[in-house]
């Protein structure tokens, strides 16, 4: 809550968690989730009433319902359309969308996309658990090939989206992954996407233990993240495994490559740069694991600075404001060409 001197009270847990009950499957990772974004905001210093949570649909959109803040439990894949005109009318807010990997990448591709390229300020999670989980375990747009489920009981034959690849291709200005067995790394990731302003999207590797358990397994699993997750870490060489002996390097057919710093030296390595305008090495180091089962980036690949929408519009309004004046409506509404309607002068 926002004092009359313009200070936000403090707040905790509780403070941000409505009193529905969580319906989510026992064990999903949804869970954990929620439970970083609640422990999250009394750290942020903001109102709860001038914060939004605006989803579509999934099991991913009940999330507005376990927020006590202004929320929207909006129609399939259209929440970033939603919360565009929102962030629009009122820059003011801080605009979360909540969606997964289907109603985000299928129906919702083309809204996700623009919001991102035109750089709406929003937080956009996507939690990815490479199925449809409302619907019974049908494939989605980021299921592997070969998947068998109850579409495609002989296999997908689609090639999945690889979405880090997709948003950083839209030209989104903050690109991150993070998984939801590590509550520490998703508050941070989390963190860095709220303070951007402009389009922030983070992948949320999500396990849906009733329809598609232990996706990850391969790159999260206590035994093997530290071998198999790549921390990118900003201004730093590029290591994989606990033990730094293996590195990202650009190799000589001009893809990035994990190559032992024993054979090629310390000097080979990458070091990341978030901060990069070109978004060619953090599209290539999204392609560095054809999947969750080979060594994969974890953490921001890119984060740069550029005008959000919302800024745009206000800044053009304006201009048009100071050539021409406000405006007349009631002149505009009466202005050619006009229409008779039903015999009435329009």
């Amino acid at each position: 809550m926002t004092t009359t001197d313009g200070s936000v009270q403090l707040t905790t847990r509780k403070d941000w968690s409505s009193d529905q009950e969580v319906r989510w499957c026992p064990g999903c990772g949804d869970y954990s989730i929620l439970a970083a974004v609640q422990l999250l905001l009394p750290e942020l210093g903001v109102a709860r009433e001038n914060t939004v949570f605006v989803s579509g649909i999934g099991c991913a959109a009940r999330f507005p319902y376990y927020m006590s803040t202004y929320g929207m439990h909006s129609i399939h894949g259209r929440a970033p359309a939603i919360a565009t005109g929102l962030a629009v009318s009122r820059p003011d807010l801080d605009i979360w969308v909540v969606t997964g990997d289907g109603d985000a990448l299928s129906i919702g591709g083309n809204h996700l996309i623009h919001a991102l390229r035109r750089n709406v300020n929003l937080t956009i999670l996507m939690f990815n658990n490479q199925i449809y989980g409302l619907t019974k375990g049908q494939f989605s747009p980021t299921s592997e090939q070969g998947k068998v489920t109850k579409s495609t009981p002989f296999g997908s034959l689609d090639a999945p989206f690889n979405p880090i690849s997709l948003a950083i291709g839209a030209e989104a200005t903050f690109v991150a992954r993070t998984h939801d067995l590590d509550r520490k790394h998703m508050m941070e990731t989390l963190r860095r996407a709220h303070d951007h302003r402009g389009a922030a999207f983070v992948e949320i590797y999500q396990n849906c233990n009733v329809f598609n358990d232990g996706a990850f397994a391969a790159v999260n699993a206590k035994e093997h993240r530290d071998d198999m997750l790549v921390p990118l870490v900003h201004g730093e060489p590029i290591r994989v495994g606990a033990d730094g002996r293996r590195g990202v390097v650009l190799g000589r057919d001009g893809r990035l490559e994990i190559a032992a710093v024993a054979d090629v030296g310390e000097d080979a390595l990458l070091v990341h740069d978030e901060s990069r305008d070109d978004p060619s090495l953090a599209f290539m180091l999204s392609r560095l694991a054809r999947g969750p089962f080979e060594p994969t980036p974890i953490g921001v690949f890119r984060a740069v600075e550029r005008p959000d929408y919302a800024a745009l519009v206000a800044a053009q309004l304006d201009a048009v404001r100071a050539q021409r004046g406000t405006g007349d409506i009631d002149a505009l509404l009466r202005s050619g060409p006009t229409w008779v309607v039903d015999g009435a002068p329009g």
